[in-house]
Parts: C-alpha cells; structure tokens; sequence
C-alpha cells in the first residue's frame, strides 16, 4: 500500500475505532438508540443488571466488523471473568489462565464446540468462533465455572454494566429489531424504527439459575472434586 494510499484511509479507520463499542460501520449511520435493562427477581428488581446483551440488527442487514484482537476471558479464582463476552462471527476468544492450577474450557454448544484440554497458568489458548448463536463455556474440572460468547452478525451490540443502561449509537434510520439477553432471563426481543423509539426500558425476569445444570466434556455427571483442596 502506498503511503498517500494510507493517508488517505488513516483519518477514516481513526473515526471508526474512536466510536468505541457497540458501535460499527453503517451507510447513513446517523441514529442512537439509548435505554435501561432491569433485572427482576420474584417480581422485584435486582441491585446489578449487569451482563446484558443489547443487540441491534438493521432491516436491511448490517456486516460484523472484522475482529482486530482476541477477546480475553479469564480464568480467576475458579471463576470465568468477565462471564459474557461479545464477538462477531469469526471473532477469536483467548482464555488465559491466572490460577495456579489447570482447568479445562470447552462448550458443545452446536455449530461453535471446542476442547482447549487441560491447560495450566500463563496465557492460555484461543478459540475463533465462525457460527452465529449462544456459546455456552464451562470448564470440565469445575463444574460451578460457567460462562458465555455470543457470536454476533451485526455489530451493533452492547454488554450492560450494574446499572443497566445501554446505548448504540451511529445505527441507521428505519425499522430494526432490538435483542436483549441475559443469562438468567428468556431472551427479549422487539421491532422498532429508528428515530422515534425513545428511551426504552426493558425488564427481564430471572428465571435461570446462576449455573444451570450441565455434564463434562463427556456427557457424563462430574466426579465429586477434592484434587484442588489446597488452593483457596
């Protein structure tokens, strides 16, 4: 590529990676779609509406935009952090591992199944995701390590922090469909048009354990566990 080439191209991939997230390239992008996700527990709310998927697909179909770096979802504490994680199709997911013991990520969610095998402390591996849909991420020495990858085609996608608020911004005008997930909620899903929608308030009721019920990489029960009594 020339040099006057990359001039030309710098100030236009700038204002892209500025927009920040839940953002993406779109023809005639001009609108912001803005609101709040509550979390109901027994018909009340709940203090943390974190982890909510906010997903926008255009009418007329939007592109996912090419996926610069990994994701990084950690194994800590026996814990996947962060729990949900947002990817476009072909987007990759690295699991690095900070606990001093071994653990074994893998899903058999259709279409996006992996087995990175037991791997110990330092950066961990990667897995690229080339399916659309809920991948759903355990580990097959813990079994109360649970976490999520949503593939993504439109890359107008959010995850709501404790209070629940979403915004997408530089969506086109006209009719879309907004997508809301949460992983102890049936999925939400409504037809607007873009602008008019106002500020939208969505409630979900948690109805979804925090780790359902599930079998190891094998489909069978996991084995009572006492390798790992020493580590706190």
């Amino acid at each position: 590529m020339s040099s006057r080439l990359r001039r030309l191209l710098l100030p236009a991939v700038m204002a892209w990676l500025l927009a920040g997230p839940g953002t993406g390239p779109a023809r005639g992008a001009a609108e912001t779609l803005s609101g709040r996700v509550e979390i109901l527990e027994r018909g009340q709310p709940t203090a943390d509406a974190s982890q909510a998927v906010v997903t926008y697909t255009p009418a007329g179909g939007a592109g996912a935009p090419p996926s610069a770096a990994a994701v990084e979802m950690l194994t800590h504490n026996r814990r996947f952090q962060p729990r949900v994680v947002v990817v476009p199709v072909g987007g990759e997911v690295r699991f690095p591992n900070q606990d001093p013991i071994r653990h074994n990520v893998f899903s058999v969610s259709p279409g996006n199944r992996f087995d990175l095998g037991l791997v110990g402390p330092g950066p961990g591996k990667a897995m690229r995701f080339t399916r659309p849909g809920l991948v759903r991420v355990f580990c097959n020495v813990h079994r109360e390590m649970a976490a999520f990858v949503v593939v993504l085609e439109t890359p107008f996608a959010v995850i709501t922090g404790a209070d629940g608020r979403f915004e997408l911004r530089g969506l086109p005008a006209g009719r879309g469909t907004l997508r809301v997930w949460h992983p102890r909620a049936e999925a939400w899903t409504r037809e607007i048009e873009l602008p008019g929608a106002g500020d939208l308030q969505v409630s979900l009721e948690a109805t979804m354990p925090v780790v359902s019920v599930h079998l190891n990489k094998f489909g069978q029960p996991y084995r009572d566990e006492g390798r790992d009594e020493g580590y706190h």
